[in-house]
Protein backbone atom coordinates (compact mmCIF):
# COMPACT_ATOMS: atom_id res chain seq x y z
CA UNK A 1 0.00 0.00 0.00
CA UNK A 2 2.82 2.44 0.70
CA UNK A 3 4.41 1.77 -2.61
CA UNK A 4 0.94 2.31 -4.41
CA UNK A 5 0.68 5.98 -2.68
CA UNK A 6 4.11 6.88 -3.36
CA UNK A 7 3.78 5.60 -6.95
CA UNK A 8 0.49 8.00 -6.73
CA UNK A 9 2.65 10.60 -5.61
CA UNK A 10 5.64 10.83 -7.51
CA UNK A 11 4.90 9.21 -10.74
CA UNK A 12 1.59 8.98 -11.89
CA UNK A 13 0.66 9.78 -15.72
CA UNK A 14 -0.90 12.81 -16.36
CA UNK A 15 -2.61 11.43 -19.34
CA UNK A 16 -4.24 8.25 -17.23
CA UNK A 17 -8.24 8.08 -16.82
CA UNK A 18 -10.25 9.94 -13.99
CA UNK A 19 -12.24 7.12 -13.45
CA UNK A 20 -12.82 3.35 -14.03
CA UNK A 21 -15.88 1.41 -14.13
CA UNK A 22 -14.74 -2.31 -13.85
CA UNK A 23 -18.03 -4.26 -14.81
CA UNK A 24 -19.32 -8.09 -14.95
CA UNK A 25 -21.76 -9.31 -16.72
CA UNK A 26 -23.62 -12.49 -16.27
CA UNK A 27 -25.29 -13.71 -20.05
CA UNK A 28 -27.54 -16.47 -21.30
CA UNK A 29 -24.93 -17.54 -23.73
CA UNK A 30 -21.90 -16.29 -26.09
CA UNK A 31 -24.23 -15.27 -29.20
CA UNK A 32 -25.22 -12.26 -30.94
CA UNK A 33 -28.75 -12.66 -29.67
CA UNK A 34 -27.97 -13.85 -26.51
CA UNK A 35 -29.16 -11.64 -23.71
CA UNK A 36 -27.51 -10.13 -19.94
CA UNK A 37 -29.10 -11.70 -16.95
CA UNK A 38 -27.14 -9.90 -14.35
CA UNK A 39 -24.55 -7.23 -14.09
CA UNK A 40 -22.30 -5.46 -11.77
CA UNK A 41 -20.28 -2.45 -11.83
CA UNK A 42 -17.35 -1.34 -9.25
CA UNK A 43 -16.79 2.18 -9.54
CA UNK A 44 -13.23 3.39 -9.50
CA UNK A 45 -11.52 6.61 -8.80
CA UNK A 46 -8.31 7.72 -11.02
CA UNK A 47 -5.49 5.34 -8.80
CA UNK A 48 -7.95 2.50 -8.44
CA UNK A 49 -9.63 3.50 -4.85
CA UNK A 50 -13.04 1.85 -4.93
CA UNK A 51 -15.87 4.38 -4.31
CA UNK A 52 -18.88 2.37 -4.39
CA UNK A 53 -20.21 -0.56 -6.01
CA UNK A 54 -24.00 -1.94 -7.57
CA UNK A 55 -25.42 -4.71 -9.11
CA UNK A 56 -28.58 -6.29 -10.36
CA UNK A 57 -30.74 -9.21 -11.70
CA UNK A 58 -32.14 -8.71 -15.24
CA UNK A 59 -34.84 -10.67 -17.11
CA UNK A 60 -33.59 -11.49 -19.87
CA UNK A 61 -37.17 -12.49 -21.78
CA UNK A 62 -35.96 -16.20 -22.63
CA UNK A 63 -34.33 -19.05 -21.05
CA UNK A 64 -31.36 -17.83 -18.86
CA UNK A 65 -29.17 -20.58 -20.91
CA UNK A 66 -26.39 -22.02 -18.35
CA UNK A 67 -27.87 -21.80 -15.16
CA UNK A 68 -25.06 -23.88 -13.87
CA UNK A 69 -22.44 -21.91 -14.61
CA UNK A 70 -24.54 -18.50 -13.56
CA UNK A 71 -26.62 -20.22 -10.77
CA UNK A 72 -29.86 -18.23 -12.33
CA UNK A 73 -33.09 -20.13 -12.68
CA UNK A 74 -36.18 -18.89 -14.61
CA UNK A 75 -37.80 -18.98 -11.47
CA UNK A 76 -34.89 -16.42 -10.03
CA UNK A 77 -35.58 -13.97 -13.20
CA UNK A 78 -39.00 -14.27 -13.47
CA UNK A 79 -39.59 -11.00 -11.45
CA UNK A 80 -36.66 -9.47 -12.44
CA UNK A 81 -36.18 -5.99 -13.94
CA UNK A 82 -36.02 -5.60 -17.59
CA UNK A 83 -33.25 -4.11 -19.26
CA UNK A 84 -35.00 -1.33 -20.24
CA UNK A 85 -35.88 -0.32 -16.58
CA UNK A 86 -32.31 -0.87 -15.33
CA UNK A 87 -30.55 0.76 -18.72
CA UNK A 88 -30.57 4.79 -17.10
CA UNK A 89 -29.17 3.63 -13.66
CA UNK A 90 -26.80 1.31 -15.50
CA UNK A 91 -25.38 4.59 -17.36
CA UNK A 92 -24.94 6.52 -14.43
CA UNK A 93 -22.20 3.84 -13.43
CA UNK A 94 -20.21 3.60 -16.46
CA UNK A 95 -20.64 7.70 -17.49
CA UNK A 96 -17.61 9.47 -18.02
CA UNK A 97 -15.32 6.27 -17.05
CA UNK A 98 -13.08 3.77 -18.85
CA UNK A 99 -15.03 0.65 -18.63
CA UNK A 100 -12.73 -1.91 -17.39
CA UNK A 101 -13.37 -6.01 -17.46
CA UNK A 102 -12.04 -9.00 -18.29
CA UNK A 103 -11.79 -9.82 -22.16
CA UNK A 104 -13.75 -6.34 -22.24
CA UNK A 105 -14.90 -7.20 -26.48
CA UNK A 106 -17.20 -9.66 -24.74
CA UNK A 107 -18.92 -7.31 -21.75
CA UNK A 108 -18.22 -4.17 -24.10
CA UNK A 109 -20.71 -5.57 -27.19
CA UNK A 110 -23.20 -7.62 -24.52
CA UNK A 111 -24.07 -4.40 -22.86
CA UNK A 112 -23.93 -2.35 -26.55
CA UNK A 113 -26.51 -4.93 -27.48
CA UNK A 114 -28.86 -4.49 -24.78
CA UNK A 115 -28.77 -0.82 -25.09
CA UNK A 116 -29.56 -0.76 -29.08
CA UNK A 117 -32.77 -3.43 -28.11
CA UNK A 118 -33.23 -0.28 -25.35
CA UNK A 119 -32.76 2.14 -28.50
CA UNK A 120 -30.41 4.32 -26.10
CA UNK A 121 -26.64 3.81 -26.21
CA UNK A 122 -23.89 3.25 -23.34
CA UNK A 123 -22.36 6.21 -22.12
CA UNK A 124 -19.01 4.75 -22.84
CA UNK A 125 -16.17 6.11 -25.07
CA UNK A 126 -13.17 3.56 -23.73
CA UNK A 127 -12.60 0.56 -22.70
CA UNK A 128 -9.58 -1.29 -21.13
CA UNK A 129 -9.01 -5.39 -21.62
CA UNK A 130 -7.19 -6.44 -17.93
CA UNK A 131 -5.88 -9.21 -20.24
CA UNK A 132 -4.39 -7.28 -22.77
CA UNK A 133 -3.22 -5.35 -19.72
CA UNK A 134 -1.39 -8.19 -18.02
CA UNK A 135 0.21 -9.14 -21.39
CA UNK A 136 1.42 -5.23 -21.13
CA UNK A 137 2.95 -5.73 -17.75
CA UNK A 138 4.40 -9.15 -18.69
CA UNK A 139 2.99 -11.00 -16.02
CA UNK A 140 3.92 -14.42 -15.45
CA UNK A 141 0.80 -15.84 -15.53
CA UNK A 142 0.17 -19.57 -16.94
CA UNK A 143 -3.04 -18.56 -18.80
CA UNK A 144 -5.39 -15.40 -19.15
CA UNK A 145 -8.37 -16.65 -16.95
CA UNK A 146 -9.34 -14.37 -14.35
CA UNK A 147 -8.58 -17.08 -11.65
CA UNK A 148 -4.84 -16.80 -13.15
CA UNK A 149 -4.79 -13.18 -12.15
CA UNK A 150 -6.70 -13.09 -9.32
CA UNK A 151 -3.96 -15.59 -7.47
CA UNK A 152 -1.28 -13.51 -8.93
CA UNK A 153 -2.35 -10.59 -6.52
CA UNK A 154 -3.61 -12.82 -3.50
CA UNK A 155 -7.09 -11.77 -4.68
CA UNK A 156 -9.57 -14.43 -3.12
CA UNK A 157 -12.72 -15.65 -4.89
CA UNK A 158 -15.86 -16.15 -3.27
CA UNK A 159 -18.45 -17.04 -5.81
CA UNK A 160 -16.90 -17.42 -9.47
CA UNK A 161 -19.49 -16.53 -12.12
CA UNK A 162 -21.61 -14.18 -9.68
CA UNK A 163 -21.36 -10.46 -11.23
CA UNK A 164 -20.83 -8.77 -8.67
CA UNK A 165 -18.18 -11.19 -6.85
CA UNK A 166 -16.25 -11.40 -10.64
CA UNK A 167 -16.58 -7.40 -10.43
CA UNK A 168 -15.00 -7.44 -6.51
CA UNK A 169 -11.96 -9.40 -7.45
CA UNK A 170 -11.42 -7.84 -10.84
CA UNK A 171 -11.56 -4.68 -9.29
CA UNK A 172 -8.81 -5.80 -6.61
CA UNK A 173 -6.59 -7.44 -9.16
CA UNK A 174 -6.86 -4.05 -11.57
CA UNK A 175 -6.04 -1.36 -8.83
CA UNK A 176 -2.31 -3.14 -8.35
CA UNK A 177 -1.89 -3.62 -12.39
CA UNK A 178 -3.06 0.71 -12.76
CA UNK A 179 -0.12 0.88 -10.05
CA UNK A 180 2.53 -0.91 -12.12
CA UNK A 181 1.54 0.11 -15.15
CA UNK A 182 1.69 3.55 -13.72
CA UNK A 183 5.32 2.89 -12.16
CA UNK A 184 6.81 1.62 -14.97
CA UNK A 185 5.39 4.26 -17.66
CA UNK A 186 3.19 1.90 -19.37
CA UNK A 187 0.55 3.21 -21.87
CA UNK A 188 -3.19 1.22 -20.87
CA UNK A 189 -4.10 -0.64 -23.78
CA UNK A 190 -7.52 1.63 -23.99
CA UNK A 191 -9.96 1.32 -27.11
CA UNK A 192 -12.26 2.79 -28.75
CA UNK A 193 -16.23 1.52 -27.34
CA UNK A 194 -18.52 2.57 -30.70
CA UNK A 195 -22.30 2.23 -29.66
CA UNK A 196 -24.76 0.15 -32.06
CA UNK A 197 -27.15 2.06 -33.95
CA UNK A 198 -28.62 -0.59 -36.03
CA UNK A 199 -30.90 -3.07 -34.40
CA UNK A 200 -34.30 -4.81 -34.58
CA UNK A 201 -36.25 -7.47 -33.41
CA UNK A 202 -37.33 -10.06 -35.97
CA UNK A 203 -40.03 -10.90 -33.76
CA UNK A 204 -41.73 -10.24 -30.18
CA UNK A 205 -39.63 -12.04 -27.83
CA UNK A 206 -41.57 -14.45 -25.07
CA UNK A 207 -41.36 -13.95 -21.36
CA UNK A 208 -39.46 -16.75 -19.37
CA UNK A 209 -41.80 -18.89 -18.46
CA UNK A 210 -43.64 -18.79 -22.00
CA UNK A 211 -43.47 -21.63 -24.54
CA UNK A 212 -43.26 -19.70 -27.56
CA UNK A 213 -40.30 -20.34 -29.65
CA UNK A 214 -37.53 -17.29 -29.51
CA UNK A 215 -36.25 -15.65 -32.62
CA UNK A 216 -33.08 -14.10 -32.87
CA UNK A 217 -32.76 -10.80 -33.99
CA UNK A 218 -30.85 -9.49 -37.70
CA UNK A 219 -28.12 -7.70 -37.69
CA UNK A 220 -25.60 -5.79 -40.19
CA UNK A 221 -24.21 -8.22 -42.90
CA UNK A 222 -20.63 -8.35 -42.79
CA UNK A 223 -19.08 -6.45 -45.00
CA UNK A 224 -17.69 -7.83 -48.25
CA UNK A 225 -14.10 -7.06 -48.44
CA UNK A 226 -12.02 -6.37 -51.90
CA UNK A 227 -9.99 -9.23 -52.69
CA UNK A 228 -6.35 -8.94 -51.88
CA UNK A 229 -4.03 -7.93 -55.01
CA UNK A 230 -0.89 -9.97 -53.79
CA UNK A 231 -0.16 -13.80 -54.41
CA UNK A 232 0.00 -15.78 -50.97
CA UNK A 233 3.92 -16.05 -50.71
CA UNK A 234 3.46 -19.16 -48.42
CA UNK A 235 3.94 -19.54 -44.60
CA UNK A 236 4.86 -17.08 -41.71
CA UNK A 237 8.22 -17.70 -40.59
CA UNK A 238 9.71 -17.07 -37.29
CA UNK A 239 11.98 -14.41 -36.41
CA UNK A 240 10.67 -13.18 -40.17
CA UNK A 241 8.53 -10.15 -41.32
CA UNK A 242 4.91 -10.74 -42.07
CA UNK A 243 4.82 -10.36 -45.74
CA UNK A 244 2.09 -8.77 -47.93
CA UNK A 245 -0.18 -11.67 -49.42
CA UNK A 246 0.25 -14.00 -46.39
CA UNK A 247 -3.40 -15.55 -45.35
CA UNK A 248 -3.90 -14.35 -42.15
CA UNK A 249 -6.95 -16.54 -40.03
CA UNK A 250 -7.94 -15.64 -36.23
CA UNK A 251 -9.82 -17.78 -33.81
CA UNK A 252 -11.25 -17.04 -30.98
CA UNK A 253 -12.10 -13.81 -29.22
CA UNK A 254 -9.81 -10.94 -29.05
CA UNK A 255 -9.56 -8.06 -26.75
CA UNK A 256 -9.44 -5.58 -29.49
CA UNK A 257 -12.45 -5.71 -31.94
CA UNK A 258 -11.98 -8.71 -34.80
CA UNK A 259 -13.36 -6.45 -37.29
CA UNK A 260 -10.90 -4.19 -36.24
CA UNK A 261 -7.97 -6.46 -36.28
CA UNK A 262 -8.79 -7.57 -40.39
CA UNK A 263 -9.17 -4.01 -40.98
CA UNK A 264 -5.49 -3.72 -39.96
CA UNK A 265 -4.42 -6.61 -42.01
CA UNK A 266 -6.09 -5.88 -45.06
CA UNK A 267 -4.61 -2.13 -44.93
CA UNK A 268 -1.08 -3.90 -44.19
CA UNK A 269 -1.71 -5.70 -47.67
CA UNK A 270 -2.50 -9.29 -45.96
CA UNK A 271 -4.98 -11.52 -47.07
CA UNK A 272 -7.99 -12.02 -43.92
CA UNK A 273 -9.18 -16.40 -44.55
CA UNK A 274 -12.11 -17.33 -42.82
CA UNK A 275 -11.07 -20.68 -42.92
CA UNK A 276 -7.76 -22.87 -42.34
CA UNK A 277 -6.22 -24.69 -45.07
CA UNK A 278 -2.60 -25.71 -46.01
CA UNK A 279 -2.22 -22.17 -47.91
CA UNK A 280 -3.11 -20.44 -44.56
CA UNK A 281 0.11 -18.82 -44.08
CA UNK A 282 -0.49 -17.76 -39.94
CA UNK A 283 -3.24 -17.88 -37.53
CA UNK A 284 -4.12 -15.67 -34.86
CA UNK A 285 -5.29 -17.06 -31.72
CA UNK A 286 -4.68 -16.46 -28.28
CA UNK A 287 -5.81 -19.81 -27.13
CA UNK A 288 -3.87 -22.05 -29.22
CA UNK A 289 -5.16 -24.71 -26.94
CA UNK A 290 -8.63 -24.51 -27.40
CA UNK A 291 -10.58 -27.20 -29.33
CA UNK A 292 -11.57 -24.96 -32.16
CA UNK A 293 -11.82 -26.17 -35.50
CA UNK A 294 -9.70 -23.64 -36.93
CA UNK A 295 -7.10 -24.55 -34.22
CA UNK A 296 -7.11 -28.38 -34.83
CA UNK A 297 -6.50 -27.63 -38.90
CA UNK A 298 -3.85 -25.17 -38.12
CA UNK A 299 -2.10 -27.90 -35.70
CA UNK A 300 -2.84 -30.56 -38.48
CA UNK A 301 -1.40 -28.80 -41.65
CA UNK A 302 1.65 -27.25 -39.26
CA UNK A 303 0.45 -23.54 -39.53
CA UNK A 304 2.20 -21.16 -37.69
CA UNK A 305 0.07 -20.03 -34.53
CA UNK A 306 0.89 -16.68 -32.55
CA UNK A 307 -1.05 -14.60 -30.25
CA UNK A 308 -3.08 -11.20 -30.93
CA UNK A 309 -0.07 -9.14 -29.07
CA UNK A 310 2.61 -10.96 -31.09
CA UNK A 311 0.88 -10.84 -33.83
CA UNK A 312 -0.11 -6.88 -33.68
CA UNK A 313 3.69 -6.12 -33.31
CA UNK A 314 4.33 -8.04 -36.55
CA UNK A 315 1.72 -5.69 -38.48
CA UNK A 316 4.26 -2.83 -37.53
CA UNK A 317 6.73 -4.37 -40.11
CA UNK A 318 5.01 -5.88 -43.07
CA UNK A 319 7.64 -6.74 -45.84
CA UNK A 320 6.16 -5.58 -49.58
CA UNK A 321 4.96 -8.61 -51.75
CA UNK A 322 7.71 -9.60 -54.08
Amino acid sequence: MLDDRRTAETTWPTAYPQGYAVVDVETTGLARDDRIVSAAVYRLDAQGNVEDHWYTLVNPLRDPGPVWIHGLTSEVLADAPLFKDIADEFADRLADRVLVAHNAIFDWQMIAREYARAESAAPVRQRLCTIALSKELGLPLPNHKLESLAAHFGVVQQRAHHALDDARVLAEAFRPSLHAAARDGVRLPLLECRPLTEWSDSAATPRIGYQASYRSSSWRPSRKRPPCPYPNPGRFEDGRPLKQGMRVAFSGDTSVERELLEDRAIEAGLHVATSVSRLTSLLVTNDPDSATSKTAKAKAHGTPIVDEAAFTQLLRDVAPAD
